[in-house]
């Protein structure tokens, strides 16, 4: 259970000064290993990219084989300060993917280590911008999705489960969390029965998949329709992507405020950690390599789709 975590974590969050150094301290006295923290500038502002790193007994970064898990917290920003007061709705992808990484450290500093490394990634900023949005209003962000995604997305990364609220549509309509098929190098494969287990198991519901178009996994910025930037990772990478979707019955505004659901956040992060312990071990899969491989041979590569297209 990670309440704890995502209360202490909100209530950091959940003010003008929200900092990514605050988080930073917080982590390496819960047991990280590592926290980088970098302000980036863009046109719209700044924000605080951090990186955390868990590792596992077996990981990467200590000369071990066991892949590594990438979980990206996805939003706009933590809040739309001055336009709007408290932490919006947009910002429950950071929360999530932050309280994944708080629980693994106090679990490796408990004792309880996992086999692979784990890496969160986010960005934390208290004062983003807003942009118009059918069916209702997104949350903008200062940087743009190609510098989000140089900030957040690491070469490190084996597979990477990207956190995003994902509430302004009317095509998921249920109050938790829902996934994405797997998207890996412009090609949407199948849905990965591992990650129905564990959502099975961590819910105890159904899983619950949502829908995913083309356009979805094309970069932003190509004039076509998103349904968020969820799936935005995996433009910018050739690992597997899926998208952990913190949803709800209606749409509502990323720049809603009051409308975060401390359960539904609880099960988007405690899903990341169960997968975490899976994945590293082995156990969990996020697609099917030898299915993947045949599919090369029959149609070739769709990696054209990770990038802007034909340009005039």
């Amino acid at each position: 259970m990670l309440l704890k975590q995502v209360m202490d974590l909100f209530e950091l969050l959940d003010t003008p000064r929200a900092c990514g150094e605050t988080i930073k301290e917080v982590m390496l006295a819960n047991g990280a290993d590592e926290v980088s923290v970098q302000t980036v500038t863009g046109e719209k502002g700044s924000t605080d990219s951090i990186k955390i790193l868990i590792k596992g007994r077996n990981g990467k970064s200590s000369g071990g084989t066991a892949p590594t898990l990438g979980i990206i917290g996805r939003l706009g920003g933590l809040g739309a300060r001055p336009e709007v007061i408290g932490f919006v709705s947009d910002g429950d992808g950071a929360l999530a993917a932050l309280s994944a990484g708080l629980k693994l450290a106090q679990m490796h500093k408990n004792g309880d280590v996992l086999e692979g490394d784990v890496l969160v990634a986010t960005h934390i900023c208290p004062h983003a911008p807003t942009q118009e949005h059918f069916p209702v209003p997104f949350m903008d962000s200062p940087i743009d999705m190609q510098l989000c995604n140089r900030m957040e997305v690491d070469e490190r990364m084996d597979a990477i489960l990207s956190i995003d609220t994902t509430k302004g549509n009317r095509v998921i309509n249920l109050n938790g969390i829902a996934i994405s098929n797997t998207i890996k190098e412009g090609y949407i494969l199948e849905v990965s029965n591992d990650l129905m287990d564990v959502m099975t198991r961590v819910t105890g519901q159904l899983p619950a998949i949502f829908p995913c178009a083309q356009q979805d996994i094309t970069p932003y910025g190509n004039d076509l329709h998103h349904l968020n930037s969820i799936l935005q990772p995996a433009t910018a990478t050739n690992a597997p992507v899926v998208g952990v979707a913190i949803t709800t019955e209606q749409a509502v505004a990323g720049c809603a405020t009051g409308a975060s659901h401390p359960l539904d956040v609880e099960t988007a992060a405690r899903f990341a950690v169960e997968v975490a312990k899976g994945y590293g071990a082995g156990q969990v899969s996020f697609y099917s390599e030898k299915e993947y491989a045949h599919l090369l041979e029959l149609y070739g590569r769709m990696n054209h789709f990770q990038t802007f297209g034909k340009q005039d």
